[in-house]
């Protein structure tokens, strides 16, 4: 059983990836770029920078070994009203646990306020919606995105030290490969193809993204509702937000549900099936 204020390794692996996943503060300095996923780099004694924007929300600290370091921070971050945790056996714990770690050597530079920034085309479909959501949802909750016309991205992304993604151009590194889509070199790149729902995942958007339904029935849909959203929406980042919706129920499917069938039959009165 844990410590009081601890969470287990495998019981925060079920939260990441979802809307109700803590914020992780990651209080190591990894020159390897290796993290949880989802978890965001933080200076310890510049606490009283960062640790009151965080009230009202919950916080799982991460340090080497889960001791004093993170131990001092979470009591700190609880005074100020944040309901702070942490990492049971830290960063050691989580890797022995074979859990997967994040590789971060692509991530573009992050801006003063933390965030990494990203460009992409305007008028999103399927890439460019499940990118940024995979993005937020595993790699950078604080990532911002940018649409903007085709001929504008490169331009763009000089201009905010952004990463150019979903485009076909001259030097751009995310981007399609060969029958893969942008979002399966991100899982792969990323470091998260080990996590079987996420590989799924990228099975259906490659499918809806490549004109190629027959990978997996569930392609079909997405397209569909991809182009229904786009067209629901003029507004690329107000589309991106409902998007996020749509991708969060993809993934618990695709880690939650996907032996479950529903017809009539099974929720029809006992008398009805007699």
């Amino acid at each position: 059983m844990p410590a009081p204020n601890t969470i287990t390794a495998d019981k925060l692996a079920r939260l990441i990836g979802t809307p109700a996943a803590p914020a992780l503060v990651d209080l190591r300095r990894d020159p390897a770029g290796r993290r949880i996923p989802g978890a965001l780099p933080y200076l310890a004694d510049a606490i009283t920078d960062w640790g009151r924007p965080l009230a009202g929300n919950s916080v799982v600290v991460i340090d080497e070994d889960g001791g004093t370091a993170c131990q001092g921070i979470a009591a700190w971050l609880r005074s100020e009203g944040v309901a702070a945790e942490t990492l049971e056996g830290g960063h050691v714990g989580w890797t022995a646990a074979g859990l997967p770690l994040l590789t971060l050597d692509r991530l573009p530079p992050r801006d003063t306020e933390g965030r990494t920034r990203w460009v992409t085309r305007a008028r999103p479909k399927v890439d460019r919606i499940a990118c940024p959501w995979l993005i937020r949802r595993f790699v950078d909750p604080l990532a911002r995105f940018l649409f903007v016309p085709s001929a504008e991205v490169t331009a763009v992304a000089g201009q905010f030290g952004a990463a150019p993604f979903d485009i076909a151009q001259e030097g751009v590194f995310w981007s399609h490969r060969g029958e893969c889509c942008t979002f399966d070199l991100m899982v792969e790149e990323f470091g998260l193809a080990g996590i079987p729902a996420l590989a799924h995942l990228a099975r259906i958007v490659r499918g809806a993204d490549t004109a190629r339904p027959d990978i997996v029935p569930e392609a079909s849909g997405l397209l569909a509702l991809s182009l229904g959203l786009s067209r629901l929406y003029a507004d690329d980042i107000e589309q991106l937000e409902a998007g996020m919706l749509l991708y969060d129920a993809l993934y618990r499917w695709c880690r939650d549900a996907r032996a479950e069938t529903h017809d009539w039959t099974a929720h029809a009165p006992r008398e009805a099936r007699a």
